[in-house]
């Protein structure tokens, strides 16, 4: 029988970190606690990084490698209503495990001059996917809309897909987070960016998505 081998405390302290911002916020979260939580000396752990930018970043690091990993559409064809409303799940659901990326966003870019950058280009690849992809269903006849009103549908996407969590913590943050809670939280914010889509659609992708709210209407509590 083979045994697994140990976690490198490198791999421990990023996964500990994650949790910790998560649920309590990294600016309340210190290195110090960090140590403490890990038990090991507050050397141990700058050994392994040199301060908590350095694990902020580091995370992100992993965050970016996740979004490139999962969030791709598939190839040898083009994506339809489905397609992007599984992408738009697992987009939501990477950003419940980096919540407080999401949450601290604006006070961690302020004072994080590499994740200010990074952020960027990721809201930037966003927009672009977005905007891809109505073009695609365009080219189908399947969406009606300038390349104007393309541009101004990306943008509110990403905009509401980016700050979903914030508005759900402000309306409940006492339950913010509890399992229902947020799986609940997360069909919404997919239902949110879609129905953003509604208007523009037509054809047999206008059928398909009516069909997808209702079903996912039904699951949500009333």
């Amino acid at each position: 029988m083979q045994h697994k081998a140990p976690r490198r405390t490198r791999e421990r302290i990023l996964e500990l970190s994650l949790r910790l911002f998560n649920e309590f916020g990294e600016p309340n979260i210190t290195t110090t606690v960090i140590a403490e939580e890990m038990n090991i000396s507050p050397g141990n752990l700058y050994y392994h990084f040199r301060n908590k930018d350095d694990i902020v970043n580091s995370i992100f690091v992993q965050f970016d490698a996740e979004i490139n990993k999962k969030l791709a559409f598939p190839e040898g064809r083009k994506a339809n209503i489905q397609d992007i409303w599984t992408y738009l799940h697992l987009t939501f659901e990477l950003v419940w495990r980096y919540r407080f990326f999401y949450r601290d966003l604006n006070d961690l870019l302020s004072r994080n001059r590499k994740l200010e950058l990074n952020f960027k280009q990721i809201l930037s690849h966003k927009t672009k996917v977005a905007s891809e992809l109505c073009i695609g269903l365009r080219l189908d006849g399947e969406f009606e809309g300038t390349d104007m009103d393309i541009d101004a549908l990306a943008t509110n996407i990403v905009v509401v897909a980016t700050y979903w969590l914030s508005y759900e913590y402000v309306r409940n943050p006492r339950k913010y987070t509890e399992l229902q809670t947020m799986s609940d939280s997360l069909a919404r914010g997919c239902y949110q960016v879609i129905v953003l889509i509604s208007p523009y659609l037509r054809g047999e992708t206008k059928t398909a998505f009516e069909k997808l709210s209702q079903e996912y209407l039904q699951k949500l509590p009333q």
